[in-house]
């Protein structure tokens, strides 16, 4: 059996910066040599010593299998239970030994998932990901709701985010309640848990609009295809996006508000993760584009577009095969992404390569 997974609390601005360098180095690599892992049942002894009351760490789930350096489970400090032990990593933490990255907010228990679940590593990147960039996060029943007062027409980045079960009665109550202290022109909530079907039916009599995405993943192996396709500043795609998002929001009196808000919010995802936006081109001009954002071992794509003038070239294979050689070359063994249910691109992600590893429901209506 594989050894059960280790973890590590850190700071989210440490690990944004461990994401750029490849590997965690903090200071105790410098002093005493090594890098303080934890038991998942160990690390509230050195949460409570180190951050007490915090809620806006986060937990490393690192994989002991894929350390090169050796990891001795040694005493901690003497303040610690009698007999406890615990794992000490004797050189630097690769990020590529971090399967997924978990908010660590006490006393909720995270849910932390094996290396090869890969439906675990999928719902906990599209679940700690919001909270990660939220500016606001307060707890609910059944998760959280983030908020973000700077782009309050973004369902994404304002919703209640529940990874655990509950009810539709309770959901429409706290949305409400939420929704209309924040100030939001809508209710939003995923259901991020697994088995949520029969509270989104419900939801859905209730005459919230609901929607099912698949959650599907494929290794992080590269693919061939994607030369003509490049990496670019995130400015150079607020254009193409705009565009897109026009054509979906035709019958929205604010719809330029709204697009304003939906280019806006894309740049916080790169404060928490690391982004590369890669376009195709015609004469010049972003015709296509997708996002590959990596969380150490974990990568996921999002928004694989095309415009309508240039589809039928293969610029979304160009671009889909740029993602997967960048997820590759950073070592992601596991990409993974989010498609309508309902929608024709599961099947074209799905001759990709991708297969359905369970879903996840979106609901929303207006406040």
């Amino acid at each position: 059996m594989p050894p059960a997974p280790l973890v590590h609390l850190i700071e989210p601005a440490e690990w944004r910066r461990a994401l750029a360098e490849g590997a965690v180095h903090p200071p105790s690599l410098t002093s005493v040599g090594f890098v303080h892992l934890s038991t998942p049942d160990q690390v509230h002894v050195p949460a409570q010593a180190l951050h007490p009351g915090r809620r806006d760490m986060v937990l490393l789930v690192v994989d002991p299998a894929r350390l090169t350096d050796p990891v001795r489970y040694e005493p901690g400090t003497p303040s610690d239970p009698a007999g406890m032990r615990f794992p000490h990593l004797y050189g630097p933490l690769p990020v590529t030994a971090v399967v997924a990255v978990v908010p660590y907010r006490p006393p909720t228990e995270a849910l932390l998932p094996r290396p090869g679940d890969a439906l675990g590593r999928a719902l906990a990147f599209v679940t700690s990901l919001p909270v990660r960039r939220a500016v606001g996060v307060g707890d609910v029943p059944g998760g959280v709701a983030v908020l973000d007062p700077d782009f309050p027409y973004s369902r994404d980045n304002n919703r209640l985010v529940l990874t655990r079960p509950v009810d539709a009665a309770t959901i429409e109550a706290t949305a409400a309640e939420v929704g209309g202290n924040a100030g939001w022109p809508h209710q939003a909530a995923g259901l991020l848990w697994p088995g949520a079907a029969q509270v989104a039916a419900e939801l859905a009599a209730r005459g919230w609009d609901v929607e099912e995405l698949r959650l599907m993943a494929r290794p992080g192996t590269p693919v061939d295809g994607g030369e003509r396709a490049e990496v670019v500043p995130q400015r150079e795609v607020h254009d193409f996006w705009a565009d897109s998002w026009r054509r979906e929001l035709t019958s929205e009196r604010r719809a330029e508000a709204v697009v304003a808000q939906l280019v806006g919010r894309e740049h916080l995802n790169d404060r928490v993760v690391a982004v590369s936006d890669v376009v195709v081109r015609e004469e010049g001009r972003v015709v296509a584009a997708g996002q590959l954002r990596m969380d150490g071992a974990t990568a996921a794509v999002d928004s694989v577009l095309t415009a309508p003038a240039a589809r039928g070239r293969g610029h979304a294979d160009a671009v889909l095969a740029r993602c997967l050689d960048l997820a590759a070359a950073a070592g992601c063994d596991l990409v993974v992404l989010e498609a309508a249910a309902a929608g024709w691109p599961q099947h074209w992600y799905a001759r990709r390569g991708f297969e359905v590893v369970g879903s996840v429901w979106q609901a929303d209506r207006p406040a």
